[in-house]
C-alpha cells in the first residue's frame, strides 16, 4: 500500500486492515467510507471489501476504493490462511460463540493422536456444508434469517480445498489449529466436522485470518491507525 501522502482514493486504493473482533466487515467498510467522505469533503465514494470475516473473527480484511473496486473479485479468488481455536465438548447452532451452547458431549477420552488422525480426514478436496448462520442466499433470502426464525431449511454442500490443517497445540478442550484453504471455506463448519469425526461436539472459539494469497496480516493497518491517516489527508 502506498504511503498516505500519495493516496488517491477516488482513482483507487487497496487497503489492508486488521479487522477487530466484534466488528462486521461492513462495519469496517462503513467506518472508512464515512472518514473519507468527511475529511476529503466528498459526498460519494466507491468502497467495498474482498471477502467477509465473521464479527467474532479478527485479522486481514482487504478493502478497495474507487476504481480498484473492479478488482475485488481477484482478491476473493485467493487462498486464505487462518489460525484459530476449536473447542471440543459442545456444539452451538452457529458453530461458533455467536449463539449459546445447545448440546454438551464428553471429550476427556480424546488424545492428540486422535486429533491428528481426525484432522487428516479433513484435508484435500471436501464437500462442506456451510453454516445456516451465514450470509448465503436461499431463494433470495439470507440463510441467517431462516436460522433466526428456526425455519427448516438446508444448505447444499460446496466443494472446498483444505491444503493444510495443522495441530499447533492441544489444551483440552481447546484445539489450536492453522488452516490453509480455498475460497468459500467456513472454518466454523470445519470445527463442526472435526467434532463429528471425533464423535463429540465442537465449535469455533476464536479465529484470525493471517493471510490472503501473498498478503499478510503483519502488513495491515489497525482500523484506528487507518482512520488517523485519513484524517490528516489534505481536503479536496
Amino acid at each position: 500500500m502506498t504511503e498516505h501522502a500519495d493516496f488517491d482514493f477516488v482513482a483507487g486504493e487497496v487497503l489492508f486492515i486488521n479487522k477487530p473482533v466484534g466488528w462486521t466487515s461492513f462495519d469496517v467498510v462503513n467506518k472508512i467510507r464515512y472518514a473519507l467522505k468527511q475529511y476529503l469533503g466528498i459526498k460519494k465514494i466507491k468502497i467495498g471489501h474482498a471477502g467477509t470475516l465473521d464479527p467474532l473473527a479478527s485479522g486481514l480484511l482487504i478493502i478497495c476504493t474507487g476504481r480498484k473496486t473492479k478488482i475485488i473479485d481477484q482478491f476473493q479468488q485467493l487462498d486464505k490462511t487462518y489460525s484459530g481455536v476449536i473447542r471440543l465438548g459442545a456444539t452451538t447452532p452457529s458453530f461458533d460463540l455467536e449463539t449459546e451452547i445447545d448440546k454438551s458431549y464428553p471429550f476427556d477420552h480424546i488424545s492428540a493422536s486422535d486429533l491428528m488422525q481426525a484432522m487428516s480426514t479433513l484435508t484435500g478436496k471436501l464437500q462442506q456444508i456451510p453454516p445456516l448462520y451465514s450470509a448465503i442466499k436461499i431463494k433470495g433470502k439470507r440463510a441467517y434469517l431462516y436460522a433466526r426464525n428456526e425455519d427448516d431449511v438446508e444448505l447444499a454442500p460446496r466443494e472446498i480445498i483444505i491444503y493444510a490443517l495443522d495441530l499447533l497445540s492441544y489444551e483440552p478442550p481447546d484445539v489450536h489449529i492453522r488452516v490453509v484453504c480455498s475460497k468459500g471455506t467456513y472454518i466454523r463448519s470445519l470445527a463442526r466436522d472435526l467434532g463429528i469425526a471425533l464423535q463429540t461436539g465442537a465449535h469455533l472459539a476464536a479465529l484470525c485470518r493471517e493471510q490472503i494469497g501473498p498478503y499478510q496480516l503483519k502488513d495491515a493497518y489497525g482500523l484506528p491507525e487507518m482512520i488517523e491517516k485519513i484524517q490528516v489527508l489534505p481536503r479536496s
